[in-house]
């Protein structure tokens, strides 16, 4: 008996032809503007030991060869005899929201007018703070206070330190690339002067003398006839150091009744040394060299950490001029330092189309984050 194989080969379906044309993937977003916005006082490091009184001859060095000329601060207030007082944990959170707030609604103006558009066409608002714990989120707040449409969506992205304007970066241009011809807002918004402890350790007095006041938003949309001023946002890369995941913390203080910030004083060198794996990983998924970048935006983490990574990634102080310029005039601004920087370059009209930029912040985790953008 003979069995015809034919009985058992499926029979070929009446498929419609294929597309001629393959379905293209959705346009990578495009950052359309940039704005940033600080608290109102500024001190340089001199004025601020004078203020407070500082004579520790090895605390006094680390303000004055920290590379910072200046910073905006809030400073606690004044008892009668003119010194300032510490604030309770609850005086600082009350602040953090006041100044967050403030700066981070000035720094959204300024992005929309220099994108060009209104509040009524934000329809993503990603919020990113670390400097103080708000139940709703920042980003609930700001549409409240702004007026912004109650239905646009939004996130808040809240204690991740340092790194986290890239960490926020990659979900609202995501949101944007799904949402083509929309409008998507990214806010970093710090009140560093909300997150501070008076003692007379080293520890107390690193922190103090490095971190700023400030904010920064920007705007990104994606779309094939979007116009092409701004860069895309092309990929990302992190790397976690989980070895040194105690080297940067914000916890809890007994001591103290509140949070305390937390730095290793061998981070910078940790951080440097991982700099190249993630940088590397970043270009080679772009078939680039190190050299093929024509724009460094690293965030003002301190002089030393700058210095770190300029060494290991074979920089130059030109590569990183922003980024040290940044540090000079405002000190570390947590989460949005990298965007002053960015607003800074732009500044120069020195940017061509096709130039390639990495954007690199480093954070608690530790943690590396980095971003390839291309005008």
């Amino acid at each position: 008996m003979t069995i015809s194989l034919d009985l058992y080969r499926p029979k070929a379906l009446d498929l419609p032809a294929p597309h001629a044309e393959a379905v293209r993937a959705p346009a990578p977003a495009r950052i359309t503007g940039v704005g940033t916005a600080v608290t109102a006082e500024s001190y340089s490091q001199q004025e601020l030991l004078d203020i407070f009184a500082i004579t520790d001859p090895k605390i006094r060095s680390v303000f004055l060869n920290s590379a910072i000329s200046r910073r905006h601060l809030t400073l606690p207030p004044q008892d009668s005899e003119g010194n300032r007082v510490s604030e309770p944990q609850g005086d600082l959170l009350a602040k953090h929201a006041r100044l967050a707030v403030d700066m981070g609604l000035r720094a959204l103006q300024s992005c929309l007018d220099d994108t060009g558009a209104s509040l009524r066409d934000i329809d993503y608002l990603c919020c990113v703070t670390t400097t103080g714990f708000l139940t709703p989120g920042l980003s609930a707040l700001i549409i409240r206070e702004a007026g912004i449409d109650p239905s646009c969506h939004r996130v808040d992205v809240v204690g991740m330190g340092c790194n986290a304007g890239l960490n926020a970066l990659n979900a609202t241009a995501s949101w944007a690339r799904s949402n083509p011809g929309r409008l998507a807002v990214m806010i970093c918004s710090e009140a560093c002067s909300a997150a501070y402890t008076f003692d007379s350790t080293m520890r107390t007095a690193v922190v103090n003398s490095l971190f700023g006041d400030g904010a920064a938003a920007i705007a990104l949309v994606a779309g094939d006839d979007e116009p092409a001023a701004g860069p895309r946002v092309l990929s990302f890369a992190s790397h976690i150091i989980t070895d040194a995941i105690g080297a940067m913390r914000y916890d809890w203080d007994s001591d103290q009744s509140r949070f305390s910030f937390y730095l290793d004083p061998h981070i910078p060198y940790v951080v440097g040394a991982h700099a190249e794996r993630v940088v590397d990983r970043l270009l080679s998924g772009a078939g680039l060299s190190r050299s093929a970048v024509k724009h460094w935006l690293v965030h003002s983490g301190g002089k030393k950490v700058i210095d770190a990574v300029r060494v290991n990634l074979g920089l130059t102080r030109h590569d990183v001029r922003h980024t040290t310029g940044v540090l000079s005039d405002y000190g570390n601004l947590s989460s949005g330092s990298f965007l002053f920087s960015y607003e800074r370059l732009l500044e120069e009209r020195v940017v061509e189309p096709g130039d390639y930029g990495v954007l690199m912040t480093m954070g608690p985790g530790s943690t590396i984050e980095t971003a390839l953008v291309q005008w």
